[in-house]
């Protein structure tokens, strides 16, 4: 026997939409999916954090097996650090063995020509193309047990004999060598000493610097950790605060 009774139909749920908090934290964990790092931050902070790890990677695609920092993702977060009115300053982190040489540059120039406070500091280290980035900013710190090596230009792959490739690569080496001379306090003929010493690196040509041979060298400012960046970089953010400031017209 049929029950003429009709059962009682729960209404459906419609899903519910994700929550801002939700959708911001998504997206924060697509950013270091993606780019290895997260945005530059609106309201939470007006410092703007950026990591140079792994190997530079240029014009050429490296393995995937490869640890990696794209040039090509570092230069827009610069532009945009620069044109955000909310960020005051840039803390740039590095752990680099380096990589290639103009994208390198390309980043140390973004670096050091940025208006706002910079500070780098390398930790682990900072090598090879790593050092004219590491230089690059207002002020640089490097951790105690931090190392830096310095080393000629080399290339890979096939490389045609003539006069003319050598000139070439001697002439990148120079912008190499003028960028850190003009942006630490090394003299060049000291640089040019340890780039180019023999029998400390294996099979290779070069110094590898400590940190604190880095800061008595003049290459880095000062030794410390994420304390005394932070610390200097908002002592740069006061100090242009102020500049601006008595700069104003009454």
């Amino acid at each position: 026997m049929q029950s003429n009774e009709k059962q009682e139909q729960q209404p459906v749920q419609p899903p519910q939409a994700p929550t801002t908090e939700e959708g911001r934290k998504s997206a924060t964990v697509d950013a270091i999916q993606q780019l290895g790092q997260t945005g530059a931050p609106t309201t939470e902070s007006n410092i703007f954090c950026m990591t140079i790890i792994g190997q530079v990677e240029g014009h050429i695609v490296l393995p995937p097996q490869n640890k990696t920092t794209k040039y090509e993702h570092l230069i827009p977060q610069l532009v945009a650090a620069e044109q955000n009115a909310k960020i005051e300053g840039v803390l740039i982190i590095l752990n680099t063995v380096g990589g290639d040489v103009e994208a390198g540059l390309a980043i140390a120039e973004m670096i050091a020509t940025l208006s706002k406070p910079t500070v780098t500091l390398v930790l682990g280290g900072g090598h090879s193309i790593g050092v004219p980035i590491a230089v690059s900013a207002n002020y640089s710190i490097i951790a105690e047990t931090a190392t830096m090596t310095i080393h000629p230009i080399r290339l890979n792959g096939l490389v045609i004999g003539v006069p003319q490739t050598f000139e070439y690569l001697d002439k990148m080496q120079e912008r190499v060598i003028r960028f850190v001379t003009r942006h630490s306090r090394v003299d060049e003929d000291k640089f040019k000493e340890l780039m180019f010493k023999t029998g400390e690196l294996t099979r290779d040509i070069g110094t590898t610097v400590i940190g604190a041979d880095a800061v008595r060298y003049g290459l880095i400012n000062s030794l410390g950790g994420i304390g005394e960046a932070i610390s200097k970089l908002n002592a740069l953010i006061d100090e242009r605060r102020a500049g601006n400031a008595g700069g104003m017209i009454q």
